[in-house]
């Protein structure tokens, strides 16, 4: 049986997408088929489908400049902070004019060439530290504990130790103790910087609102990014909906059919964008300096909305079977119209597509996650498949994901930077934290051209940089854990490597039990001591770092396992030879006392010895949990004795304590202080 509207309803698809001349498709033998009141329509059909088409080509051009302007940004941002991590420098000479150590007017730093700590059985540095001290005239000794200098490596900058006077402590806790309720109280025995929240500073208050970070949605539970990460989600939802539904004249009928057409075509444009953002391995990291992490925000965003796109192309075609194919004289039946090939193929991505964001949402992958990981790489798979054989006009956006997705995950991930190694496995004081541990000499890479290094010398064999993470594999847990991998922050400080970039890696996870495979690694750690384990990395940015070492002011807020982000941070920071004069304070909050021995008491201790300012409140599981807002404000105003000192705060652990901090330094901005942070989190 013929059905002339629905071939030429076809016939029309194909050509446009051949790029035919307008005047070609719209002369008397093309419609003769048709019925005489379907004649403008198909005009209307022909030369939308054709402006569409030049349309969405402009649309990869506007995606490019973008990306380019925030590459500029972030070359602004890094030669500015380069800027002043000299002027620092050379302030911190004339003032001090120390060599050998490094002098920071408070406390005395190790010197560079000193060893890292790696793993348990370390030596402390308090006797190295107390000998470079005295070698310093103009230092204060870094193991004083009376001192009450603010700034001074001591626990807490009012009395020298974690714990002020008017608090008691009781022994088992055997962690440093501040209370942020009680800080208010010493308010006017210390000198902060002159207020200045009654001034008119209009740039102040537009960075504070950008900062600024709103409460979750009541009802989806879902955690808000701070506003100016919204306000750009916010543009680039809008420019795809300026391309969805541009000269679209929805006067007539025949504007659904338009906008159903224009939608499939955005999401296909779309498409290598949403690999490309999923990517651990991309440029855009390199362009933006956006961690994969901060990125993967961005492809979560994108992926609904072009689920939103698949929607109104299907629904679109869908109206123009019942308006246009459904009544007479046609008569065609809904099973006849969704049993055509290309309309099957289409289903099939449909399905694929919808089905891929419902596993990923979180409430699905909290509970459900490795069925998330499989169905995600399955399910993305099919996707690309489908939308092949949908229609020939995908098949270079399909191409160009394919190609990504099989360079990342393939070519990069399992050839060039998976690495495996037998680690072993220790049960932590706590009884439901296992710390993975080992050690590798580290690959050198001296004698590799610049292009050589960046495609080989990037697995873990080579070291890695403080804030990095890697996705770990165990085999031994089973077949279904075999294929999968888990992204762990590395909670062990970088390698130092010599001057032929040769050394020794010590390398340590902290892995809280929570479900699935944590609490499966867990157990199989209770009766065996090692493993076999796979690590694809590193990955990660290092934007945050970079903003520490420009700062006056480093610190870190750690909630929890967090510290496992703040302590290789903290290890290089007070260790590089060029940060004269710069203040660095650990903020931890842990909630029982036994999680101090994830990184281990004689840390925390060569931390202080090295220079750094650590604040400990009391156990929250005990105490409630601590006014992150006014503790970080109050060590703000103790360690900054300048409205003009850079502070750059890195925060770590719970959503609710990011989102705290957060809105704290947004408050320090609108009162006119420079505070930078950054948000450390990772997953998929």
């Amino acid at each position: 049986m013929e059905y002339p509207y629905l071939a030429l309803f076809h016939e029309v698809h194909r050509l446009i997408r051949s790029g035919p001349v307008l005047s070609d498709l719209t002369g008397p033998e093309e419609v003769t088929t048709a019925a005489e009141g379907g004649r403008e329509h198909f005009r209307r059909l022909i030369a939308s489908f054709a402006f569409s088409k030049v349309l969405i080509l402009t649309y990869q051009g506007v995606i490019l400049v973008i990306v380019l302007l925030a590459a500029a940004w972030r070359w602004y941002q890094r030669s500015s902070r380069s800027r002043r991590k000299g002027q620092r420098r050379e302030h911190g000479l004339q003032q001090y004019g120390c060599a050998g150590s490094r002098c920071t007017g408070d406390n005395v730093e190790i010197e560079e060439t000193s060893e890292r700590i790696a793993g348990a059985g370390t030596e402390t540095y308090a006797a190295r530290a107390a000998s470079q001290a005295q070698r310093c005239a103009e230092g204060w000794s870094s193991n004083s504990s009376a001192s009450t200098r603010v700034g001074s490596p001591s626990s807490s900058s009012r009395t020298g130790n974690s714990t002020p006077p008017a608090i008691a402590v009781k022994e088992e806790d055997d962690i440093g103790v501040l209370s942020p309720l009680l800080a208010r109280a010493d308010r006017s025995s210390r000198t902060t910087p002159r207020d200045t929240s009654r001034m008119f500073k209009p740039w102040s208050w537009l960075r504070a609102a950008l900062m600024y970070q709103p409460q979750p949605l009541p009802l989806l539970r879902r955690v808000l990014p701070n506003n100016s990460t919204t306000l750009m989600v916010l543009f680039l939802l809008g420019l795809n909906l300026f391309y969805l539904l541009y000269k679209i004249d929805f006067r007539h009928l025949s504007s659904i059919d338009i906008v159903s057409d224009r939608a499939g075509l955005m999401f296909v444009a779309n498409l290598p964008w949403l690999y490309l953002l999923a990517a651990k391995n991309q440029p855009l990291k390199k362009l933006t300096g956006d961690s994969y992490e901060n990125l993967n925000l961005y492809h979560r965003r994108q992926g609904e909305f072009m689920c939103f796109l698949a929607v109104v192309h299907f629904g679109g075609m869908l109206s123009a079977w019942y308006n246009f194919l459904r009544p007479e004289p046609f008569n065609f039946s809904l099973w006849d119209f969704l049993t055509i090939h290309l309309v099957l193929w289409g289903i099939g991505a449909w399905f694929a597509y919808e089905v891929l964001y419902l596993t990923s949402l979180s409430s699905f992958r909290e509970r459900c996650y490795e069925l998330f990981l499989a169905s995600h790489i399955v399910l993305q798979v099919v996707g690309l498949g489908t939308l092949w054989m949908h229609h020939p006009h995908c098949s270079p956006y399909v191409a160009s994901a394919l190609l990504i997705f099989v360079a990342d995950r393939i070519v990069w991930r399992l050839g060039l930077k998976s690495f495996s190694l037998r680690a072993d496995l220790q049960v932590m004081e706590d009884g439901e934290t296992v710390k993975v541990s080992a050690n590798w000499p580290v690959k050198s890479s001296t004698g590799m051209s610049g292009f050589a290094k960046r495609l080989f010398a990037r697995d873990m064999q080579h070291g890695w940089e403080p804030t990095h993470h890697v996705f770990l594999t165990v085999p031994a847990l089973g077949t279904k854990h075999g294929l999968q991998s888990h992204p762990m922050t590395i909670a062990s400080a970088a390698p130092t490597l010599g001057e032929d970039r040769s050394g020794n890696a010590w390398f340590n996870l902290i892995i809280r039990a929570k479900g699935g495979f944590s609490r499966d690694l867990l157990n199989h750690a209770r009766v065996h001591g090692d493993a076999q384990i796979r690590l694809d990395g590193p990955y990660g940015s290092l934007h945050a770092l970079e903003m520490l070492r420009a700062s006056d002011i480093a610190m870190i807020v750690a909630g929890g396992s967090g510290i496992a982000v703040a302590y290789p941070m903290l290890w290089d920071l007070l260790h590089r030879r060029d940060e004269r004069g710069q203040k660095v304070c650990l903020i931890w909050i842990v909630q029982d006392a036994s999680h101090v021995s994830w990184i281990g008491n004689e840390r925390l201790d060569e931390l202080r010895d090295l220079g750094c300012h650590v604040i400990m409140p009391p156990p929250s599981r005990k105490s409630g949990r601590p006014d992150v807002k006014a503790l970080l404000r109050d060590t703000v105003d103790e360690l900054s004795a300048e409205v003009r000192d850079q502070i750059g705060v890195v925060v770590s652990g719970p959503d609710g304590m990011n989102r705290d901090a957060n809105n704290a330094c947004a408050r320090l901005v609108a009162q006119g202080r420079n505070v930078e942070i950054a948000v450390e989190k990772f997953g998929w």
